[in-house]
């Protein structure tokens, strides 16, 4: 199969992987062993373990748990699922024991992929119905399977409430590849960098389906290390990668150098999961020479909704870019359609949107409007289509009245020269209902201080955005993809209020 660049794919992820078979060539190799998995002994490996799991007695669209960190058995467990007709319920390894035991009980799972290293915490928190999968070597005819039919279910990493299940379906599941793929302009030739969780919808979306759907390959890592991305990089052959503004920060920050011809061999980075500071953008493609192609994406949206255009003439730094292969648009509350360069909430309608939040009707239909998914986040859109995020509906902080977007104040923070992880956020305050504090991880060998941050806010904000404290911190708390959990800074520097 090859990927038509104005439509989205047809079939199934097991229609997808038994065409890539078919066509042979390499679809994973992981430079940390050396290993290398074929499309062919991927498809056999993953229609032989369904076949099992159907012998069991698994049903379609049942939910297949799957406990594994990036790595050979997890890629296999991953297709197995797919190609079996069950819904590849993928579990948060950085959660904490409570959220996996949720989603393990609440996505009804009965047999369950678990990684060695998480039989542990598996058997601490799994429902007496959840069984670790055994092979008995059995085999029975795949369940039939449509393009409708459910492939994923991923929990989202909220820091308020219950994580909600995302549901995808093999159609948007295919479609979230798809649109990497036509923004990227992804071939065959190509290899993309794994180095985020597959559980996390970036590396399961942008890398995983987009190597399926662009017939490229992928090169694995267990996880980020910023001493070996580089070196793991070369030793893969990577062609391009894909990473958040955390990952950037501490490449930029780091003392390792890739060499010249790697440089040269790497398309693009990109980068999505939260915003990606200016400054720190352009101090990477300056000391690099890598272009970075920032972008935005939701689960929801099986990642990628926005993206830069690939021709580094066409990026407008500070934006995620314009809408590839979905629709996009900024509307107020009533769902009418905002004038150019006028805040309001970005929302997004596709082929990658998904089906429903798993046995939750009410926030299934609380998140679309006239069939627009709303992701929640604030932004405008230009005249040219490009979207500039302002912030996030819940982390909006409201002092005396007026919002005041974080992002504001991370952007004037991360000019100082130390500063590798800054967040704004609100605190309750008597006087004004909200104040702004802030808190930021600075370089090994820095000698900066809060008040030369405050001085810097001050001079660049005015003082009544300027934060009443700046709270420097050896790390700042981050989900499974490396995005700051800015409204856990409060909890972590002040306990429960």
């Amino acid at each position: 199969m090859t990927p038509d660049h104005l439509t989205p794919p047809k079939g199934t992820v097991r229609d997808w992987l038994a065409a890539r078979a078919q066509a042979g060539g390499v679809a994973v190799m992981f430079p940390e062993t050396g290993a290398t998995l074929t499309w062919a002994q991927l498809h056999a490996d993953a229609t032989t373990i369904a076949a099992d799991l159907t012998a069991q007695g698994v049903a379609k669209g049942e939910s297949v748990a799957i406990m594994h960190p990036n790595g050979w058995d997890g890629v296999v467990a991953l297709y197995a699922a797919l190609c079996g007709g069950f819904r590849a319920t993928m579990i948060n390894l950085a959660a904490g024991p409570d959220a996996i035991g949720y989603a393990l009980d609440h996505s009804e799972a009965r047999v369950a992929f678990v990684h060695d290293d998480q039989v542990a915490v598996f058997n601490q928190v799994r429902p007496d119905r959840l069984a670790r999968y055994a092979p008995k070597g059995s085999a029975a005819p795949l369940h039939p399977l449509e393009a409708s039919d459910d492939a994923l279910l991923m929990y989202t990493s909220g820091t308020t409430g219950r994580p909600k299940g995302v549901v995808h379906t093999h159609a948007s599941l295919l479609a979230g590849g798809w649109t990497s793929t036509v923004a990227h302009h992804l071939t065959s030739k190509d290899r993309g960098f794994c180095v985020l969780p597959i559980y996390h919808i970036n590396g399961q979306c942008v890398t995983v389906m987009g190597s399926l759907v662009s017939g490229g390959s992928l090169a694995m890592v267990s996880r980020f290390s910023a001493s070996q991305f580089w070196a793991q990089a070369e030793a893969g052959d990577v062609t391009w990668f894909s990473v958040v503004p955390t990952i950037i920060s501490h490449l930029l920050h780091g003392d390792a150098q890739p060499s010249e011809a790697l440089c040269a061999r790497i398309r693009f980075g990109r980068s999505a999961s939260s915003a990606l500071a200016v400054e720190t953008q352009t101090a990477f493609q300056n000391r690099f020479g890598i272009p970075i192609v920032e972008t935005m994406g939701l689960t929801e949206t099986a990642a990628q909704c926005l993206s830069n255009p690939l021709d580094p003439a066409g990026h407008k730094i500070g934006s995620p870019g314009i809408a590839l292969g979905n629709d996009a648009r900024v509307a107020d509350d009533n769902g009418t359609v905002c004038p150019w360069d006028v805040e309001g909430e970005i929302q997004i309608r596709g082929p990658n949107v998904m089906k429903e939040y798993l046995k939750n009707p009410q926030a299934t239909a609380d998140t679309f409007v006239d069939g627009w998914l709303r992701t929640g986040d604030l932004g405008r859109m230009d005249a040219d289509g490009y979207v500039f995020v302002t912030g996030r509906l819940k982390e909006l902080i409201i002092k005396g009245g007026e919002n005041i977007a974080p992002r504001e104040i991370d952007e004037v923070l991360y000019q100082h020269p130390d500063v590798m992880e800054a967040a704004a956020f609100a605190r309750p305050c008597p006087q004004y209902g909200e104040r702004v504090e802030a808190a930021v991880r600075l370089t090994p060998a820095s000698g900066a201080t809060s008040d030369d941050l405050l001085a810097l806010c001050a001079a660049r904000l005015g003082a009544f955005k300027t934060p009443d404290a700046v709270h420097i911190l050896d790390e700042l708390p981050k989900g499974p993809s490396g995005k700051i959990q800015r409204l856990y800074l409060n909890t972590l520097l002040y306990g429960a209020d």
